[in-house]
């Protein structure tokens, strides 16, 4: 796939490719070249255990208390 730079030394990502990647408006990107390519590296920009905290059930329905008393006997 090809991409040409714009005078403002912009490129569009094709579109298979930020499918593949998971990028969408917002995604950031970090860049570096190394042996003459430019490589970049999508930046994680929030907390990956965010969306699981508090999803978390106790079983029998007890408080944290409640569960830790009962496993530490």
């Amino acid at each position: 796939m090809k991409s040409i730079v714009s005078e403002k030394g912009q490129v569009t990502i094709p579109k298979p490719c930020r499918d593949r990647l998971g990028l969408h408006a917002g995604s950031v990107l970090d860049f570096e070249t190394r042996d003459g390519k430019l490589i970049a590296f999508k930046q994680q920009t929030e907390d990956i255990f965010q969306k699981w905290r508090g999803k978390g059930k106790l079983p029998g329905g007890l408080s944290v208390d409640q569960y830790l008393n009962k496993i530490r006997k």
